[in-house]
């Protein structure tokens, strides 16, 4: 499997090294302003050692992880005891948002203390049957079986990885290869749901995870109070995407392992303009069209192929945004993927991480609120950008070919109510734990997506998110509610964006980025759309799958 060595950009390590330095004159600093330069070198020694611990690099900046270990404990002691020095009820407001604000992103870092760091090592795949786990050590030990079995899939005379056979299900002509290809999953699903038996390692997990729910709040809570829409009306609004689907995609039904090549004829169109070696040239052209120069940003891309690589692609702070010396020095991304093939299946998750890079690098702030906002918003927006790919006239400016409007968004959209299907699938179980995960699947997909009926099929059990966060996919299902108003709204104050527009990032940033945590999604929409969320926008979009032309005509490829 050929790969792709890490790009660290030019000037990074020099603004990496800038964003640690400097610092504040601490005799004259307030103590929250103490705690907030503190609280910034604790989140930099903690990606320090996220970024040795993903196995890129031995050693960040000159020091292996037991230094950059060191120096997290050491700030982590140092600002719990400037937090337990100050009393919000004597702050002003805003000093007091700023500690209440930094208390929130400590709650989402483990302990760094010695005694937890020595806890015994996290459980693999084949604890996952252990019936003495707890709620983390089960769901670390579920999502080792993704990293074990999903990275090393056996399909023909190899092995493939979980995305790059999903990208393939979009691709392969023959019927009897998709088979195959679906069925390389099932040592996956044994070891995540067994035969489905009542206490099968994932239906132990979401009861636990009901249960933790209850006492200290689910993913869906969360993203329910973001927007502030109960979650009943939430339920509603994913029935409503689906059954749009359900009456633009048409009655035929099709088999789980055909569905992905149903949708993806523009993927196999645009393949061949779309190779691997392209996929990064290509995003970044997009992004500096947009107006953010993903170079002079100095994001950081790690998209080598190595064992026990993090199953999924992801995006985080490399290094905080800061002040040194007078001068604003943004935040750092680094952007963690695998893409062995090219597409434009490939191309849409990338640009996705990418859009959460530059949400990242736009976030100015005082230190307290230098972090993402809440789960919802985030996934949200890094679909903005994504979403263009399947436009016709982003094809046209970045391909210089396009595929007709139609089966562009089919693709698009078939992925995006998968998501709504597994975001509804999510909220059933939690609400009733002890259901049949594979009933409640067939129920949605064979309604809804006009999938064929597989009961005894765990063929839900595809995404990781399911295992390491249940409740998390809303994010991504929800999330295509924001992310349609977003786009409408963009393009209603600015003009199209899918074929570029200098003027996207500067706008985007002052309305919804540079904020960061200090703001939530609901302030965040109803100020930029001065009115309550609706799923209007989405239902709209997923019309236009019905026929239209594209922008040089009907032709396609």
């Amino acid at each position: 499997m050929i790969t792709q060595p890490t790009k660290l950009r030019p000037g990074t390590i020099l603004l990496l090294v800038g964003l640690l330095v400097g610092g504040m004159n601490t005799a004259t600093a307030s103590p929250v302003a103490e705690a907030e330069a503190i609280f910034l070198d604790f989140l930099d020694a903690d990606s320090a050692v996220g970024v040795i611990d993903s196995g890129v690099v031995a050693q960040y900046r000159g020091r292996d992880r037991a230094a950059w270990e060191a120096e997290l404990r050491d700030r982590h002691v140092a600002l719990m005891e400037r937090l337990a020095a100050i009393d919000p009820a004597t702050l002003p407001s805003e000093d007091a948002a700023a500690i209440a604000a930094m208390r929130v992103t400590l709650a989402d870092h483990a302990d760094p203390s010695a005694a937890v760091e020595s806890a015994p090592e996290a459980p693999k795949c084949r604890d996952a049957s252990r019936r003495d786990l707890d709620y983390a050590e089960l769901r670390a030990a579920l999502v080792g079986c993704y990293r074990e079995l999903g990275n090393n899939l056996q399909f023909e005379n190899g092995t493939v990885d979980r995305g790059t056979a999903l990208q393939l299900l979009h691709d392969i002509e023959e019927p009897a290869r998709r088979k195959a290809l679906f069925d390389a999953f099932r040592p996956l699903w044994l070891a995540l749901n067994g035969q489905n038996e009542s206490d099968s390692p994932y239906r132990r997990m979401i009861r636990m995870a009901a249960a933790d729910g209850a006492a200290n709040g689910s993913e869906l809570d969360a993203a329910g109070r973001a927007i502030g829409v109960p979650k009943a009306e939430i339920e509603q609004w994913l029935v409503q995407i689906l059954d749009a689907w359900r009456q633009a995609s048409g009655p035929g039904m099709v088999e789980p392992w055909d569905y992905r090549y149903s949708i993806g004829e523009a993927n196999r169109l645009l393949a061949a303009q779309i190779p691997r070696d392209a996929l990064v040239p290509v995003n970044e052209r997009f992004y500096r069209d947009l107006g953010a120069d993903l170079i002079q940003l100095g994001v950081v891309y790690d998209l080598t192929e190595r064992p026990d690589k993090s199953p999924l692609a992801y995006t985080d702070f490399l290094a905080r945004g800061r002040y040194v010396n007078g001068e604003w020095r943004p935040s750092v991304a680094r952007v963690v993927g695998r893409y062995p093939l090219g597409g434009l299946f490939s191309l849409n998750e990338l640009v996705h991480e990418n859009g959460h890079a530059v949400h990242i690098s736009a976030i100015r702030n005082r230190p307290a609120f230098t972090d993402w906002p809440d789960s919802l918003f985030t996934e949200a927006f890094a679909d903005v950008p994504s979403w263009s790919v399947y436009e016709p006239a982003w094809q046209w400016r970045y391909l210089g070919t396009e595929v007709n409007e139609p089966t562009s968004l089919r693709a698009l959209h078939g992925n995006v109510v998968l998501d709504v299907a597994w975001s509804l699938f999510e909220i059933r179980m939690l609400r009733d734990p002890v259901g049949d995960p594979n009933a409640v699947w067939t129920e949605i997909t064979s309604h809804y997506l006009h999938i064929v009926p597989h009961p005894d099929v765990p063929w839900w059990a595809m995404r990781v998110q399911l295992a390491s966060r249940p409740g998390y996919m809303l994010n991504y299902g929800l999330g295509a509610v924001l992310t349609a108003e977003i786009r409408e709204k963009t393009s209603e104050s600015l003009g199209p964006f899918d074929a570029g527009n200098a003027a996207w990032y500067a706008w985007v940033s002052e309305h919804l980025l540079a904020y960061g945590s200090e703001r939530d999604t609901r302030s965040l929409m109803q100020a930029l759309l001065g009115r309550p969320l609706s799923p209007d926008a989405v239902l709209t979009q997923i019309q236009r799958i019905k026929g239209s032309k594209g922008i040089k005509g009907d032709a396609t490829l």
